[in-house]
């Protein structure tokens, strides 16, 4: 019985030690990147309903979310999802939904604007 209790100890630990180390690595690449100061906070709101929400992303908030990059774009996802207030969220949903985000506004950015 007490062998349980040591594992299960253990077992917490790892998964803490786990969870505050990659709570460590999205900060830091975030600070690296300067992730915080690439998007203007009009853009940073409509990417953040776009991922969380059901909202679409307009064409110029795409363009600023791919300059923003694709590593900052999902350090500030995780960061996000690691925040308390949002524990309630399904993470494979939002991480699908990220993904999406960031491959629609990718093609339209890397497609050739219509001629009028």
């Amino acid at each position: 019985m007490v062998s349980l209790n040591v594992y299960s100890v253990l077992v917490v630990l790892f998964l803490t030690c786990g969870a505050v180390m990659a709570t460590k690595e999205n900060e830091g690449i975030i600070k690296e990147n300067n992730c915080e100061t690439k998007m203007g906070l009009p853009f940073v709101l409509e990417a953040f309903t776009s991922n969380f929400r059901t909202r679409g992303i307009s064409n110029k908030c795409c363009g600023e979310l791919v300059m923003l990059g694709k590593v900052c774009h999902s350090a500030l996802v995780k960061r996000t999802l690691e925040n308390p207030l949002f524990k309630d969220l399904n993470l494979a949903t939002i991480t699908t939904k990220s993904s999406q985000t960031w491959t629609n506004c990718l093609a339209l950015i890397d497609s050739p604007s219509p001629s009028t």
